[in-house]
Parts: structure tokens; sequence; C-alpha cells
């Protein structure tokens, strides 16, 4: 099973693991993107860090720490760009629902979020929803 239940996610992310999560496309048809979350723990909080980058794989290439910032000009985007920060590990999860429309339920531990990008390229990138149905939510910040 590729998804964390949460109490999976809450006890990788208490032993120093992030965990993450595919959100979908961004951008526009000219300049297609994608957006993934990362809850990632550090020494004194959680951090949420949004990735929105240039859609530049395909079904050979779905490496994202790869891909490009669409947010063109902007360095800190670079390497995704710090949205919020939390004391506890489940106020992040909340907190990342919250800013960038993350659904509980559907996080994966760091480095599978590649996985699902791989199926939406494989589906030929569905805008409305993920391959298996689950609609994206184009709510927050990066929409």
């Amino acid at each position: 099973m590729r998804y964390l239940a949460e109490t999976f996610a809450l006890a990788a992310l208490r032993r120093g693991r992030p965990v993450e999560q595919f959100l979908g496309p961004a951008g526009s048809p000219e300049c297609p993107g994608i957006r993934y979350i990362e809850v990632r723990p550090t020494k004194a909080h959680y951090e949420i860090i949004l990735h929105i980058l240039e859609d530049v794989g395909h079904e050979n290439f779905s490496d994202l720490i790869e891909f490009p910032s669409l947010e063109q000009g902007n360095e800190e985007a670079e390497f995704g760009r710090l949205v919020a920060t939390r004391d506890d590990p489940l106020a992040a999860l909340a907190a990342a629902e919250e800013v960038a429309g993350a659904v509980r339920g559907r996080w994966v531990n760091a480095g599978l979020v590649q996985d699902e990008y791989h199926d939406y390229v494989m589906a030929g990138r569905p805008r409305s929803s993920s391959p298996d149905g689950h609609p994206w939510l184009a709510r927050g910040i990066g929409s």
C-alpha cells in the first residue's frame, strides 16, 4: 500500500522523516506545471513546504527533485516555498490541508511522490482528478 495511514504519517514525522503528497497540475496549458507538498521535521518544528514545478517529466523521467521551479525568478522557490510551520505533526498535516489542499490519507513517505507523478503522467496528465479518480483540490497557494 502506497498511502500512509494517519498514525504512520505521524510516526514518520516524529521519527524525523518527511512525508509528501502530490497535489496535481498547476500553471497553464502554455506553461504546464505540477504541485506537491512536503511536511519536513526540523529540530524546532515542522515545516510545510510547497513545491510548484515545471512539468518536464515523461514516462521514463519522474525525478521531481530535478524539475525546475515554475516560479521563475524566485530563487527561494527553487527548493520549495515555506508556507507554514507548526509545533506538532498533526497540526502540520492540518496546515498542509488548509494552505494547499492536501488530503488526509494520501500522504506518502519521502521520495514516493515521484511514483504518484509517474502514475499521473501514465494516465495522460488528467486535469480534474488523480489517476485513481480522487479530485484535485484547486484551493490554496499555487493552484
